[in-house]
């Protein structure tokens, strides 16, 4: 019978990979938390409606990415492509708004797309995802990317670059809209299939497009970075005024839109060459008028998405043990009568204690705890018993040692000897 397999962009995540993973989710609660945000968990199904009404019909994510089925009661639902969509939906449906001035959350987990997977992008993918709802001041914008430096210098995260841009309020939009039509109207015989369906609806997103000769098409085109009224220009300056007191260095992209429809002014990218053609890691920006489009109070918000898969590919953290890892390897039924005893006393001092279920020869548990990586391998057979002590062999330096079978002693002897931890 065939073996099943993972479906394709879906994979079994293990070993360091995970590792990684839940380190760069530790440093990031870290923060967080001194930086002020609660976490929360949202739903990973929701209805249809709700992420067409928030990233927009026009985007390749709506079009064309959506894990998209009826349920069983005749609703259209989708597993979340992004996050944003559902923590907005949590801030109204929860009544945030009127209980604080300024809400900070946070959530972190799977989400998924129909995509082509590559380097670091799956169908299934991990994301940290950051929204402040209530400030509209440009300072909160500076501090989150601030507080992406913090976390990326614990992560040891190096050579990556951030790239800024403002995409304007709906009225510099709104009046950018005539300019853009008239530019690409003239070269409309170049643009691919997709971008001239957004030529007639949204021709801001032809910016997004992926392809070569859109992008080509692109290169020589208005920029509605040069028409922002002079609201998003006073904003964006501010913004970068507290960048460069928080000694934060960015470049300006004029041609940084986003991929998604609901973004208003400041927009960001985080980008690393490692990461190939596909670089950027970290991604957001504000969004100021989509808690009212999604039935709320006209509400200022921002906030930022981490790809946890694309972030550990150019992480140079060495991930260290919590403590030694230890092994317990006996000879004969009355060195196992020692097991459990020793085994509580390993686990009530928080650490690691590994043995062999089956009392196979020395050679084969030593062996076992060669591969499993135990840093010490505790040996008890029927000589050390009558000697009242246990043999404690470093497999790193190869080296042996005497230590009392009082299991509270030989924990306080072996924690000498290893000079990483005292326990009281």
């Amino acid at each position: 019978m065939e073996r099943l397999r993972t479906l394709r962009g879906f994979r079994d995540i293990f070993g360091e990979e995970i590792q990684k993973f839940k380190f760069i989710e530790d440093v990031s609660r870290k923060f967080f938390d001194i930086f002020g945000y609660k976490e929360i968990e949202i739903p990973v199904l929701e209805k249809t409606e709700l992420f067409v009404r928030s990233i927009g019909d026009t985007t390749d994510i709506v079009e064309k990415e959506m894990f998209t089925f009826i349920d069983t009661g005749g609703d259209s639902v989708s597993l979340r492509p992004e996050a944003t969509a559902g923590m907005v939906r949590a801030y109204l449906q929860e009544g945030m708004y009127a209980k604080e001035r300024v809400s900070k959350i946070f959530t972190i987990g799977s989400m998924f797309r129909h995509e082509r997977p590559q380097k670091g992008r799956f169908r299934e993918f991990h994301q940290i995802d950051v929204e402040a709802f209530g400030a509209d001041d440009p300072l909160i914008d500076a501090e989150l990317l601030w507080m992406i430096t913090l976390i990326l210098g614990e992560i040891k995260v190096t050579g990556y670059s951030i790239e800024v841009n403002s995409v304007g309020c709906k009225e510099c939009r709104e009046s950018f809209r005539n300019i853009l039509i008239s530019y690409f109207e003239t070269k409309k015989d170049l643009l691919c299939e997709d971008c001239l369906r957004r030529f007639e609806r949204n021709p801001l997103r032809i910016f997004d497009c992926k392809n070569a000769q859109c992008i080509d098409v692109t290169q020589n085109s208005p920029f509605l970075y040069d028409s922002l009224c002079e609201g998003c220009v006073s904003h964006f300056n501010i913004f970068l005024k507290h960048l460069s007191n928080f000694n934060i260095e960015v470049s300006i992209n004029k041609r940084l839109v986003r991929g998604l429809d609901y973004y208003t002014g400041t927009v960001f990218e985080v980008t690393s060459v490692d990461l190939g053609a596909q670089k950027a890691f970290i991604a957001g920006g504000r969004y100021n008028g989509l808690v009212e489009e999604m039935g709320g109070p006209p509400t200022p918000a921002i906030g930022f998405a981490i790809g946890v898969e694309r972030l550990a590919l150019i992480s140079t953290a060495t991930i260290f043990k919590q403590g030694p890892s230890y092994f317990f390897a006996y000879v004969g039924e009355k060195a196992k009568n020692y097991l459990v005893p020793i085994l509580r006393s390993f686990v009530s001092k928080g650490l690691s204690l590994k043995f062999a279920y089956e009392g196979k020869s020395l050679k084969s548990q030593m062996r076992y705890a060669d591969s499993m990586g135990s840093d010490y391998v505790l040996i008890l057979g029927d000589d050390e018993i009558k000697k009242g002590i246990i043999v404690m062999r470093d497999m790193r330096r190869k080296m042996q040692y005497e230590l009392p079978l009082d299991p509270e002693d030989m924990i306080r002897e072996s924690l000498k000897l290893t000079n990483n931890f005292t326990v009281s």
